[in-house]
């Protein structure tokens, strides 16, 4: 979902995806605004009932434990919500980069390089900002990983909220970072995050994952009715074996065949994206916001709020969030302008770089499952959750007025992409375009004519 090559063989930064890729962004963000939107209410409501005279209540729904004890899953609500139910928004991020490094523009190096190397520099700079603070102030560097991740969810469900109009290159470039984030949040939280490891559960689930491969790409046998079954004992040996249980469901996403059933036709889709298009409404609008309620029940009161200013740990995730996702993000943006042959698009300007860097400090899913991962003490699992909130909250309020500032230049960007005056379904941008996707000079003149 990153941009074409422009005339002289150089990439441009947030240039217009082709129109399949604008189709398929469409469908994605659409479901993941809706989802959002559901996010954020969660998200509040878990804010409200935790500092409320009701938080008693939220604390016993929370820590309610039943399941299947001789199975090793009696586990507590909040842990059924974070290990388990989470597994499906893992699931779909799995599927999505399945898609994007095999049949995606992710599969192209050059292509892929512009938004690899912001992810890469959003996640390093913010670790290293929570590093360098707690070093400073004697706190746990365990949770170095927290401030890594932005949440597409949630920063679209801002976006929902604050009506901006942003052109489809800023989304594509928006979602492809989230998505190498979410590579970068699976591979810490498998390698990093595994303190035991159980060899007879793993053994186990890596067969149940061999015969949901065999099953799915080599025998094509349909059948929701083989696959859920088969998934649900290949996440409990995984969650047995002590591997985080989300990494069974980016492994399914990740076994799910690319290839269109039917190549020859444009249209056709692959057994990943039908399957994706079917779980996506599933995660975005039920799955995270579960999370999210029994996640984001943190006190926020004005001692515990002063409380996340004076703790190395929450202080070093909540600027890692706030000052180190932006800073990394622009700063590899305009590195890899710099240095390489990418450049930004004609349309667009750096202050719309910096209000995408600024959104990409809402790190709300996985910061706040990697804050329980990270520490051990329920004290500093809370302040490091609230500062996950104070971040994000601070990262979402100064993007708005950085994206809103330039929302009469997306509107007029968005009314051109989606224009069709001939009332064809097919955007007249994409009817007179040479052949690497770029307006011809006469569609330019038509348009300046307009």
């Amino acid at each position: 979902m990153t941009p074409p090559a422009t005339n002289d063989g150089r990439t441009s930064l947030f240039a217009r995806p082709s129109a399949r890729e604008r189709r398929v962004l469409a469908d994605a963000l659409r479901t993941e605004t809706v989802g959002g939107t559901v996010l954020l209410a969660a998200a509040v409501v878990a804010l409200i009932w935790a500092n409320t005279p009701l938080a008693h209540l939220y604390e016993t729904v929370r820590t309610f434990h039943f399941g299947i004890p001789a199975l090793g899953l009696d586990l507590s609500v909040e842990h059924w919500a974070s290990d388990g139910i989470l597994t499906v928004f893992f699931f779909v991020a799995g599927a999505e980069l399945k898609r994007e490094l095999t049949v995606g523009e992710l599969r192209r190096p050059a292509a892929a390089a512009l938004p690899v190397v912001a992810a890469a520099s959003g996640m390093a700079v913010p670790a290293l900002t929570y590093v360098v603070v707690n070093l400073a102030r004697g706190g746990d560097l365990n949770g170095w990983a927290v401030p890594m991740a932005t949440d597409i969810a949630f920063a679209l469900g801002v976006l929902a909220v604050i009506g901006t109009n942003l052109p489809s290159g800023i989304r594509a470039f928006l979602l492809t970072l989230a998505i190498v984030d979410d590579l970068g949040a699976i591979l810490v939280i498998a390698v990093f995050y595994t303190s035991t490891l159980n060899w007879m559960a793993f053994g186990g689930a890596v067969a149940g994952l061999v015969l949901f491969r065999i099953l799915h790409v080599n025998l094509r046998l349909p059948g929701w009715y083989v696959y859920v079954p088969l998934a649900v004992v290949i996440w409990a040996l995984m969650y047995n074996s002590g591997v985080h249980a989300t990494i069974a469901g980016v492994a399914m996403g990740l076994l799910l065949r690319v290839q269109p059933d039917d190549p020859d036709d444009p249209e056709s889709l692959s057994p990943a994206e039908r399957i994706e298009r079917l779980v996506r409404p599933l995660s975005a609008g039920f799955a995270v916001p579960v999370f999210a309620l029994f996640a984001a029940g943190v006190g926020v009161s004005g001692p515990a709020l002063a409380e996340t200013f004076r703790q190395p740990e929450a202080l070093g995730v909540m600027l890692g969030l706030f000052a180190g996702k932006f800073i990394g993000v622009f700063g590899g943006t305009y590195l890899a302008a710099r240095f390489t042959r990418a450049r930004l698009s004609s349309d667009l300007a750096w202050a719309d770089v910096a209000g995408v860097a600024m959104l990409a400090g809402i790190g709300f899913t996985v910061s706040l499952l990697v804050s329980e991962l990270a520490f051990q003490g329920e004290t500093v699992t809370e302040d490091a959750k609230a500062a996950v909130l104070l971040g994000s909250l601070l990262s979402a309020l100064v993007a708005c007025v950085l994206l809103k500032l330039r929302d009469a230049k997306y509107r007029a960007l968005w009314e051109e992409e989606t224009r069709d005056e001939d009332r064809d379904s097919v955007p007249d941008i994409d009817q007179d375009v040479d052949p690497i996707n770029r307006p011809t000079e006469a569609a330019r003149r038509a348009r300046k004519r307009d």
